[in-house]
């Protein structure tokens, strides 16, 4: 007969009050870690014992038991009830729930090691879950953060984290999935679409959190879009729009899910802005969220004076610098500076750009022949600018319609030519002027002629005074851009500043552009408001501040732009041949000023094989290979992330070290749409080769530049009639002395 299988036999438990208890010298816990022992003994005063101690009864020096027992498993516990029975709010004979080890061949060593090593922490999945379950049945969520000593924070963070689908939840428990990713997920609530993104990375070489919530996340706003703040975050939410926020993440206050809901609010606002600003008595107010650059070409501006601070407000400007002053002062040299005092400063510059940015006073009379343009600036502050006249609203001069025949003047077609010029028949002829009593105005022809005379003398007295020169034309350039519509200039001279008949979406937003409106509208304040008296305003400038508005003003005429279908190919290969000579003196960096290759900027209006290309040339034909298989869209976003710390730039934004044939930049007969992989791949060069054929086109270029000097007729493609070379061009004379 077989013989039964011992039955395990368990330890027993029994109560033992508190006072037999005492800590046992083999509890191998020694390094204090995790929960401290008061937040301990709160959790017990709330939920009691939620484990037994483990105790073995002490032995005296016969081998007899004391009637006290050892604990060498659960000493942190003890403690928490001996913090208890010393606040009073334990007995010291309370009984206290033990698992009693007998004296067996087991170490009390290897009990309190087992009790620490041989368990399992929660699954974060569990820990997300069952802070869910507490919330789903009715606790809030600061109170939970209070039962397990952490901040509501990291609450909303679990609870989160326990929101995202179920099959990525799933996943996630079979390390399918970091849990870096599955935080990316949290900024959608959206289920489908969150299996839907994880399903692209499946397709995708890139997996990484930041392209998971670029994806969720590409069909909204960020808060920090200068729409949202124009009309505000409170406004959208008071609207019924929604927003999701990074919980893990700084988000800059995270997305708007509803763009249609705020373009409405965006529209309203600045349709309630220009109905106010048209009350002023503007004929027309133009309102838009991005104002083009060069929107105010060819338009009059009219000239206006600034309202002079009241006393009040002079007193107030003082003392906010004062208080800006002291707040520098106190925190300069602190390492860390509180959050409050930078909102503070943040406020007192706002309040003071409010103050110095004066209201402007027009002619009354004139103000119903003008508009204003009213726009969004890039920091979501709303910007007005006022007073500009189109050409069709430009007032007629009573003159021209007036008697075309004033005293003394010989009439158009009687004697002279429809130029006012006498005819052949009577220029030079020996007719006699009818002499009549009284003294007459000299005759047109006489006038002129003598004015040509002077015209040449002062010419050639001109060109011996570079300086004079110099600061005529600056006279003639500021006149141009600042005074539209000026003739106070006997020089042929004038800015023909640079627009841009399309152009790009967020130009004028754009870094370089900001700087140089900040630059005009600086020279704009310092210059006089009648163009009378311009002269001796500059005049009156330094060698340094003539040099600077001089190059201000030469700058707005620069144009490097390529514009097949606006200009011709021999005028296109000229400028942006020199231009490559500025951009080499001047150190030109589009990457620092701010450029970047963007989907929306660059890679979707490219064709896939020339995406391709790019990713190759800027970080390898292996990252390009990750991206080949995708979707054009997809590839537009791969794209732009592979290169958005890369200091690659395309083509036309590079600067030639060496004049090489502009052609090259120029868009060839093929529309780039039409391109084929096969094409471009043919087209494409190593580095080394591109290196190869430059220096092949300088020699070329070189010789060809010799011929000219000898005289010979060339195919270049840069004209070199004139030398262009840079040559002294620091030495020429800067200002007016």
């Amino acid at each position: 007969m077989a013989r039964a299988k011992q039955q395990i036999i368990l330890s027993p438990s029994r109560d033992i009050p508190f006072d037999q208890l005492i800590l046992s010298q083999s509890n191998v816990r020694r390094v204090k870690a995790g929960v401290s022992i008061g937040e301990l003994a709160d959790d017990i005063a709330r939920r009691t014992l939620l484990q037994s101690l483990n105790v073995r009864p002490q032995l005296g020096d016969d081998g007899e038991e004391t009637g006290l027992f050892e604990i060498p498993a659960g000493g942190r516990r003890y403690r928490a009830l001996e913090l208890l029975v010393k606040q009073k709010r334990l007995a010291k004979n309370a009984p206290v729930p033990c698992i009693v080890q007998s004296a067996t061949g087991i170490l009390a060593e290897e009990d309190s090691y087992a009790e620490n090593a041989v368990r399992e922490n929660l699954h974060p999945l569990d820990q997300f879950r069952a802070m869910q379950a507490m919330v789903d049945k009715g606790n809030e969520v600061e109170a939970i953060a209070a039962y397990f000593m952490t901040t509501p924070a990291v609450v909303r963070q679990r609870l989160k984290l326990a929101s995202v689908s179920p099959a990525l939840h799933d996943l996630y428990a079979a390390d399918d999935m970091t849990l870096d990713q599955l935080m990316a997920f949290t900024v959608s609530d959206d289920h489908e679409r969150q299996v839907q993104v994880w399903d692209l990375l499946a397709h995708s070489w890139n997996k990484s959190s930041a392209f998971i919530r670029q994806k969720l996340t590409e069909n909204s706003v960020r808060a920090a879009d200068k729409r949202v703040r124009f009309v505000s975050v409170d406004a959208y939410v008071a609207a019924g729009g929604s927003i999701v926020r990074d919980l893990f993440e700084a988000d800059d206050g995270g997305w708007l899910t509803d763009p249609a809901l705020l373009d409405r609010l965006v529209d309203e606002k600045l349709a309630a802005i220009g109905q106010r600003i048209g009350e002023e008595g503007w004929k027309w107010v133009q309102t838009t969220i991005d104002l083009p650059h060069g929107a105010a070409r060819g338009l009059r501006w009219l000239e206006s004076s600034e309202i002079a601070m009241t006393e009040d407000e002079a007193a107030r400007l003082a003392a906010l610098e004062a208080e800006a002053d002291a707040l520098s002062d106190k925190w300069s040299e602190e390492p860390e500076v509180p959050e409050e005092v930078h909102a503070r400063l943040e406020a007192i510059e706002s309040e003071i750009g409010a103050l110095t940015d004066r209201p402007r006073i027009f002619d009354a009379a004139e103000v119903g022949l003008a508009g204003v343009f009213v726009s969004i600036d890039y920091d979501g502050t709303i910007r007005v600018d006022r007073g500009f006249v189109r050409p069709e609203d430009e007032p007629v001069d009573e003159e021209d319609g007036g008697d075309a025949n004033p005293a003394g003047e010989v009439p158009v077609g009687e004697g002279e030519g429809d130029a006012g010029v006498p005819d052949a028949e009577t220029r030079g002829g020996d007719v006699e002027p009818v002499e009549e009593e009284g003294l007459k105005p000299l005759p047109d022809r006489l006038v002129a002629d003598l004015t040509a005379w002077r015209t040449l003398a002062l010419q050639d007295a001109f060109a011996q005074n570079p300086q004079l020169a110099f600061g005529a034309v600056l006279h003639a350039f500021v006149l141009s851009l600042f005074y539209r519509f000026s003739h106070a200039s006997c020089l042929g001279l004038r800015v023909s500043e640079v627009y841009f008949s399309n152009p790009p979406e967020g130009l004028r937003d754009s870094a370089p552009a900001r700087s140089i409106d900040a630059r005009h509208a600086a020279w704009r304040e310092r210059l006089p408001q009648s163009e009378a008296e311009l002269w001796d305003a500059l005049i009156a400038l330094d060698a340094s501040e003539q040099a600077s508005l001089f190059a201000h003003c030469a700058s707005l005429s620069l144009d490097a732009q390529i514009d097949i279908g606006h200009s011709a190919r021999s005028d296109i290969a000229g400028r942006v041949a020199h231009s490559h000579v500025l951009a080499q003196i001047v150190a030109l960096a589009p990457i620092a000023a701010g450029w970047r290759a963007t989907g929306d900027g660059y890679f979707r209006h490219v064709t896939k094989a020339r995406i391709l290309a790019d990713v190759t040339e800027a970080r390898g034909a292996e990252f390009a290979g990750m991206i080949d298989h995708l979707k054009k869209p997809d590839m537009v976003r791969e794209a732009e992330t592979l290169l958005a710390e890369s200091d690659w730039l395309p083509e036309p934004l590079r600067t030639l070290v060496e004049e090489v044939p502009v052609d090259e930049m120029l868009v060839g007969e093929v529309p780039v749409e039409e391109v084929s992989t096969e094409e471009v791949s043919a087209k494409e060069m190593s580095a080394d080769e591109m290196s190869v054929e430059k220096s092949g086109s300088v020699e070329g270029e070189a010789a060809e530049f010799d011929a000219d000097k000898d005289g010979a007729e060339t195919d270049a493609t840069v004209d070199r009639d004139h030398d262009d070379g840079d040559d002294g061009w620091d030495e020429m004379p800067v200002a007016a002395e």
